[in-house]
């Protein structure tokens, strides 16, 4: 069934995060009647569509709906509602949202955007003599000047060869769907942990994934006698969850682990602008003599996420086949938004705020390892990244992230358990806490508090989780 009922105005600003928005809204729906119980839901990946969410969020308001008892999922049937509305005492009300901190989402702070520098951006584009055409229909590549300015500045930079084409995207997350197509028949491999993002496509049901596990010291190729690999999905540059930067002389092993097996290599390359601290280490498409890495590139991590302008850069061959699979899926990408961004970061204003964004970014990041060293306790282990917008904490052994995560949430804190970035291996002591969009004040506060509750977990004194009581 499709729950029609259910409107797609999640919004990423909230302090709730997108899948607690969207379990709300499905129990809202229980308790005015408009399901029933018995009445089955729509798989994950038919309501992300439908919604526009990522599958990886759904199934996360699923899972929240089973541990309450409202929803239960039965193997090879699919998932029914199957009680009443219950009181969720861990629920957190509209009177003490203003101090909800959420360490959930990966994404720039609002406070950093330059709304008058985009306006400005906005009304030029529009007086311009091309927007007529840029309000027509154009390629399945993308708007050529954009394009041009692109490709123009990894050529620039050693990244981009000769023999290389771009294609525009509708952010990162089309670039890894058009991908997943173009490789369809091929076994994936992606990091372990990994992005929700890369997760919902590539480790998706029905198809083979497997799992390469991030380490400090880089990451390993498996046999290909045990698993014949033909595309392989890595972050090099502040790999999210984990924050981890892959050191040169690994990713010249990747390279070369990657090309005798003959496995197509994307290096997802988002992160790359956002380094604070440190020294700056060439991607893997620059490192690679034989052009074939693929390249993926965006907008979203250093200026407005909303507008989902992002870029494929590769071998023209592969560019080729995939800009037909774009054509196929929605034409070509918004032209406007290409527009004014090209604007942007003609004029150098894109330049500034990225300075910015990475000026306050190190206060942030610096802000988040002291607030780890203080607060968490004896045991927990996190990482300890240069740049980018995550950091990953596991916790002393005994404790488990979603449980905690039920229990943060009542005082006021969220964040996102492993669970949610496992492929094969088993994270559930270990969380992501993004740092980003949140001020040193949030930061240093939301890990005091989850420190006063890990310590409490740890010591055997969390309050007993409650029977399901309904709601009359």
């Amino acid at each position: 069934m499709t729950l029609q009922f259910l409107k797609p105005d999640f919004t990423n600003s909230s302090p709730i995060p997108v899948y607690r928005q969207l379990a709300d809204q499905i129990r809202s729906a229980i308790s005015l009647g408009q399901l029933q119980p018995g009445d089955k839901l729509p798989p994950t990946r038919d309501l992300a569509g439908h919604l526009g969410l990522n599958r990886s969020t759904v199934s996360a308001a699923y899972s929240v709906l089973e541990e309450d008892g409202l929803l239960s999922g039965q193997v090879g049937r699919g998932s029914f509602i199957s009680h009443q509305p219950i009181r969720r005492e861990s629920g957190i009300r509209p009177s003490n949202l203003d101090d909800f901190i959420s360490f959930s989402t990966s994404c720039p702070g609002q406070d950093l955007f330059p709304l008058e520098d985009f306006r400005a951006c906005c009304q030029s584009v529009v007086a311009s003599p091309e927007i007529l055409q840029i309000l027509q229909l154009g390629s399945p590549f993308g708007y050529e000047p954009l394009r041009r300015y692109l490709l123009d500045t990894a050529r620039r930079q050693g990244v981009a060869r000769k023999d290389d084409e771009i294609l525009i995207t509708n952010g990162c997350q089309q670039a890894l769907d058009l991908l997943d197509r173009a490789f369809a028949d091929e076994v994936a491999a992606v990091e372990d942990p990994v992005n929700p993002g890369v997760k919902s496509v590539f480790a998706r049901p029905g198809r083979k994934c497997i799992g390469l596990t991030v380490t400090e010291s880089g990451i390993r190729i498996p046999d290909q006698n045990e698993n014949r690999i033909g595309i392989a999905v890595v972050t090099p540059n502040f790999q999210n969850p984990t924050g981890i930067t892959m050191p040169l002389v690994a990713r010249q092993e990747l390279l070369k682990a990657t090309r005798k097996a003959g496995i197509q290599l994307v290096e997802n390359n988002i992160y790359e602008e956002l380094r604070y601290t440190g020294q700056d280490i060439p991607s893997l498409k620059a490192l690679d003599e034989t052009g074939a890495t693929i390249q993926l590139g965006s907008f979203s991590k250093i200026a407005f996420p909303g507008l989902r302008v992002g870029w494929i850069i590769g071998p023209r061959l592969i560019v080729n086949r995939l800009a037909e699979l774009k054509q196929a899926c929605d034409l070509h990408s918004d032209q406007l938004s290409q527009a004014v961004l090209l604007r942007f970061a003609e004029s150098g204003l894109m330049s500034a705020h990225r300075d910015r964004m990475c000026a306050s970014g190190g206060v942030r990041l610096k802000a988040v390892l002291q607030a780890c060293a203080q607060h968490l306790p004896v045991g927990t282990m996190f990482t300890k990244p240069e740049g980018g917008m995550n950091l990953w904490v596991t916790l002393p052994a005994g404790l488990d992230s979603t449980v905690l995560a039920r229990h943060a949430e009542r005082i006021g804190v969220s964040y996102l358990p492993g669970h949610a970035f496992e492929v094969n291996a088993d994270h559930s002591r270990s969380f992501r806490l993004s740092f980003a969009g949140l001020t040193p004040e949030q930061i240093a506060d939301g890990l005091a508090r989850l420190g006063k509750l890990f310590a409490s977990a740890i010591a055997g004194v969390l309050p007993r989780e409650r029977a399901p009581e309904a709601v009359v």
